[in-house]
């Protein structure tokens, strides 16, 4: 599916909200103190479009593309683009607390990474496989979630309810070498031109406190 020259991406996708867009309850920021470095895993449809996002935000500093949300390790992209492994496109992100909270990072997410609305979908992408998701690797990470969810449906901030999962991490399964900054590699190819470079432009419009070369 993904290989259609595709239009019509929704206001969220394209970070519409700016400055607007709330933070996550309680969420102070970076933090001084906190570990050196420390990691998130996010699920929002494509892989590709969300790395390209998340490798320009400040203090990220690694980021992976990969299957995470199953119970099995996949055997790799085609397995898991059968929609039957219950893994979902992910991206693996470790950041410096001390220059960007994991909140900072889920509004991120929520604001232009992708559409937290559509069920099991992102553009024309169909199948759990494209399922909005957050996978915590703890307590914190989960509390921050929920909270974060439950502050922006009661603030109708979205036309429609946010459907992301809000699930442990069991694992994350690094995906071919091909999937690796595919957009960097690739920033040409109609899917990435149509779908994925306006929500870093996004980013870079919206978020300029966020965004990094």
């Amino acid at each position: 599916m993904r290989l259609r020259l595709l239009f019509g991406i929704s206001a969220c996708a394209l970070g519409l909200f700016g400055a607007s867009f709330p933070d996550p309850p309680g969420d102070s920021g970076s933090a001084a103190s906190a570990p050196a470095q420390q990691v998130a895993v996010l699920a929002g449809g494509c892989f590709w479009g969300m790395q390209g996002v998340f490798e320009h935000v400040k203090g990220v500093t690694d980021t992976v593309v990969g299957y995470s949300g199953g119970e099995k390790k996949p055997s790799g992209y085609e397995q898991v683009s059968t929609g039957k492994t219950g893994h979902a496109e992910s991206i693996r992100i470790t950041y410096d607390p001390s220059k960007i909270s994991y909140g900072q990072l889920l509004k991120i997410y929520f604001a232009v990474a992708h559409d937290p609305t559509t069920l099991n979908r992102q553009h024309y992408d169909e199948g759990t496989q494209y399922r909005s998701a957050i996978f915590y690797a703890n307590e914190d990470q989960k509390r921050t979630a929920e909270e974060y969810i439950k502050q922006l449906d009661a603030a109708h901030v979205f036309k429609h309810p946010i459907v992301t999962q809000v699930a442990p991490l069991k694992g994350f399964y690094v995906a071919e070498s091909y999937h690796q900054h595919y957009l960097d590699h690739n920033p040409t190819q109609p899917y990435i031109v149509n779908m994925d470079l306006p929500l870093i432009e996004a980013l870079k419009k919206n978020f300029p406190e966020f965004y990094v070369r």
